[in-house]
Formats: structure tokens, sequence, C-alpha cells
């Protein structure tokens, strides 16, 4: 017989539990290709259950790109702390990890899914993910070495999402791009933003 009465711990444990497994389907297998059905029934819960804790899929991404933000920054610090990895190598590593995330367990946000996300966030959940975002960029500029000013933070925000975006976008969202040079130009974006990277890093240092 299925148990009815869930205590306040016990909720809070499924809802974790939704989050986590939200992130390991999300980061594998791509946001718009993971369905709330997918997620409840791996938890074991019913739809009904599911929506008690979440009222809209796009609540559960949120809570699941917050919930991997730390565990960015300690992937981060481990590269950065690894005696067998030049600086330059340790951040490429890190931004390649990001590129390819689901190869490496990171939901990335595809165009569209970044478009989707945020017509259906309402605007103070918007303000929340934007100074949650900026707080990330610039924790991992800190962890680089970097200084992590406003203006350093939204470039190397933008110039981080553009890798990953585009990486993500050939040849479906962008048919024009040749999918045959998709990794070389990967590769080029990411040597030019540690490139940019070390300039800052340089200009920055006492």
């Amino acid at each position: 017989m299925p148990k009815v009465a869930y205590s306040e711990q016990d909720k809070e444990q499924i809802r974790i539990q939704l989050i986590t497994i939200a992130l390991e389907l999300m980061a594998k297998q791509g946001i718009q290709h993971t369905t709330v059905e997918q997620i409840y029934k791996k938890a074991g819960i019913s739809r009904t259950f599911f929506y008690s804790f979440f009222a809209t899929k796009e609540d559960l991404i949120v809570e699941t790109l917050y919930l991997q933000q730390p565990k960015i920054i300690a992937y981060v610090k481990r590269l950065m702390a690894d005696p067998a990895l030049s600086w330059r190598d340790a951040v490429k590593q890190f931004l390649y990890a990001c590129c390819y995330g689901e190869k490496n367990g990171i939901a990335v946000l595809t165009i569209e899914e970044q478009q989707l996300l945020f017509k259906r966030l309402s605007k103070e959940s918007y303000q929340t993910f934007r100074t949650k975002q900026f707080l990330l960029f610039g924790e991992i500029l800190k962890n680089f070495g970097v200084r992590a000013d406003t203006a350093s933070i939204h470039l190397f925000t933008n110039l981080s999402l553009t890798a990953m975006v585009v990486r993500r976008a050939i040849p479906d969202t962008l048919p024009l791009f040749v999918p045959e040079a998709a990794d070389e130009t990967v590769n080029f974006q990411l040597d030019a933003i540690v490139d940019a990277l070390e300039k800052l890093k340089t200009s920055s240092a006492p």
C-alpha cells in the first residue's frame, strides 16, 4: 500500500531527489529531451505529487541549474589545484567540459531552451537567476586568479556562453554553419577566451 502521509523531512528529501535526477537526465540528454514524466517516474512518485513541488518544468530547470553551480565551482578548484595542469590547460579544460556538457555531467541551455525558459519565468525569478549567474561567473574568474569586476564578469559570461550555445546549435539551429568544423570552431573560441583571460590576469597582477 503506497505511503500517503509524508513528513516535511520526507518532502525535502524527495524535492532534492527530483532536482538531482533532473540534473542527471538534463546533463545527459538535454533539457528539451528530458520530460517531467521521466523525472517523477525515476523518483517513484506520481505526476500529481511532482507538481506539489514544482508548479512547472521551468521551475525545476532553474533549481537544477542552481544545484550544479557549487559543483561547477568545485570542479574549477580541482582543476586549478592540479599540479599536472598549467594555468592555461586548467582553464581550457574547464571551458571544454562546459561546451561538451553532455559528456561531463554539466547541463547547458541551448538557444531554444533559453528562449523558452525565460519566456515563462516571472520577472522576480528572472532577476534572481541573473544575480546567481553573475555570482557564479564571478566566482569562476576569482578561482582563475582574474580580477572579477563587473565588466570582466559580463564579458566572460558572454564569451563562455557563446562558445557553449554555438557548439550545441550546430547544425540543427544554425544550419548554415559547417558541422564538420564544429569541434575546430570550439577549440578556436576557447583558445581566444583563454588568451583574453590571460591578459586580464596579467593586467590585474600586483
